[in-house]
């Protein structure tokens, strides 16, 4: 059974997300039968994952103006970022997160709704705003303890 249409507040948040795929249209008929639309990254955005379990604390940490899309799921224990295309390198320091790369799919649910237990945390909001790796990389601190390279010789 589908779920009603999202409110006109989500509108602007789903048209930007359907149109982040080659075929919008199927998109919204994947949401319309209640399920996950695949969304590849790669065009518009990449994605940077975190567990939900520490990533969490670390999204509170970035103010709501500087954080673009968040996508979670809670069963999974993931956190999706939608961050720029160029965000791999300053990223790949980060231990906690993992950047999938260009044409990874993101099972994504419309904004206005939690799906198959997946929700928005920051929804997309059809301005095409996406974290700054800066901002993240730092909410993330300095990626955890690492030997130096004389004690590990």
């Amino acid at each position: 059974m589908a779920l009603p249409k999202p409110a006109h507040r989500y509108e602007a948040g789903d048209a930007w997300l359907a149109n982040c795929c080659a075929h919008p249209n199927l998109v919204r008929d994947v949401w319309d039968s209640d399920a996950l639309a695949p969304i590849p990254s790669g065009e518009e955005w990449l994605v940077a994952q975190a567990r939900l379990a520490t990533g969490y604390p670390r999204l509170v940490r970035i103010r709501a103006e500087q954080r673009g899309p968040v996508l979670a799921d809670p069963v999974m224990d993931a956190l999706w970022w939608l961050v720029p295309l160029d965000a791999a390198e300053e990223l790949a320091d980060v231990r906690a997160l993992v950047v999938k790369p260009a044409g990874w799919c993101l099972h994504c649910p419309p904004t206005g709704w939690q799906t198959k237990g997946r929700m928005w945390i920051t929804r997309p909001d059809g301005a095409g705003l996406l974290t700054d790796p800066a901002v993240l990389a730092a909410a993330f601190g300095p990626g955890g303890y690492r030997l130096a390279v004389e004690a590990s010789r």
